[in-house]
């Protein structure tokens, strides 16, 4: 496969390194500093907590190419325009792995729906300089799947051999029919907490703050309340109807957890506070037409 992997923070360099290695034409497409960096140095991972340092040859560039089987697109909620201007007039299917709550409609609308397919990455880690840090593998992490999936619910031909293309290197894909109900979802719960804890100043200060857990889920509640569908996955409804004690008692665990410490959650920075408030006018745009 001819693999375009668009951005290279912690979720992109991680999928192109596991494809490359896997022996897949891959490109990772990188601008700014993080571009300096990965010329200078190559892709550098380690496990987190770790001293041993790996560097894998992915090729790096800063436009695309072209001529690409899939382009699989990593970026932050807001940068997606910028995203699909840079890709209207590339061939290819796009699997958008991100953050996404507005529906398929205005990623088909720039680049054809016949080409667009959603999902969300399930790799973690953190940026330490230059090396971007992943999260241990565990029974747990290893049972988490990368939901991928058609806009329109369909099993297709493509994904299906997407997702076994990912599988044979390592990536626990699986096709998902409800894909934009469960972005969705998602987001109803990703927002508040990615809030409390930009907020608070991280996972575990946000965890010794029991008043703040409970805003949070107050929030999360609300979010999912104004959801048009059912969450997906249905186990999300458990954040609706379980005691609200018990709930911030689980929350306040996992958010002292190297989980918690060791992933997104931990960054404060302010690309991650344009996430989230694009993520928040996306569930308010999609509460209003209800």
């Amino acid at each position: 496969m001819k693999l375009l992997v668009y951005g290279a923070g912690v979720c992109g360099t991680l999928f192109a390194a596991r494809m490359h290695e896997a022996g897949h034409d891959v490109s990772l497409l990188a601008r700014g500093e993080r571009l300096t960096a990965l010329r200078r140095h190559g892709v550098q991972l380690a496990e987190e907590g770790g001293p041993a340092l790996k560097r894998v040859p992915v090729p790096v560039v800063e436009h695309p190419g072209g001529g690409y089987d899939l382009i699989t697109v990593f970026v932050r909620t807001h940068q997606v325009d910028a995203v699909l201007e840079s890709l209207a007039g590339l061939q290819g299917d796009v699997l958008f792995l991100l953050n996404w709550a507005a529906g398929p409609q205005s990623l088909s609308a720039v680049l054809g729906h016949e080409r667009v397919l959603l999902g969300f990455p399930t790799t973690g880690g953190t940026m330490d300089g230059d090396v971007v840090r992943y999260r241990k593998s565990n029974v747990i992490t290893r049972r988490v799947t990368m939901p991928i999936g058609e806009p329109d619910g369909r099993t297709t031909p493509r994904l299906v051999r997407i997702v076994e293309t990912f599988r044979t290197a390592g990536i626990n894909a699986k096709p998902e029919p409800q894909m934009d109900a469960w972005l969705r979802t998602h987001a109803a719960f990703a927002v508040p907490l990615g809030q409390a804890v930009h907020a608070a100043g991280g996972p575990a200060a946000l965890a010794d703050d029991r008043d703040a857990v409970r805003d949070m889920l107050r929030l999360m509640r609300q979010n999912l309340a104004a959801m048009e569908t059912p969450p997906v996955p249905r186990a999300f409804a458990a954040l609706r109807t379980l005691p609200q004690g018990l709930l911030a008692a689980v929350f306040r665990l996992f958010l002292k957890s190297p989980t918690a410490v060791h992933s997104g959650l931990s960054d404060l920075s302010p690309a991650t506070a344009a996430e989230l408030k694009r993520l928040t006018e996306q569930l308010g745009a999609t509460a209003r037409a209800r």
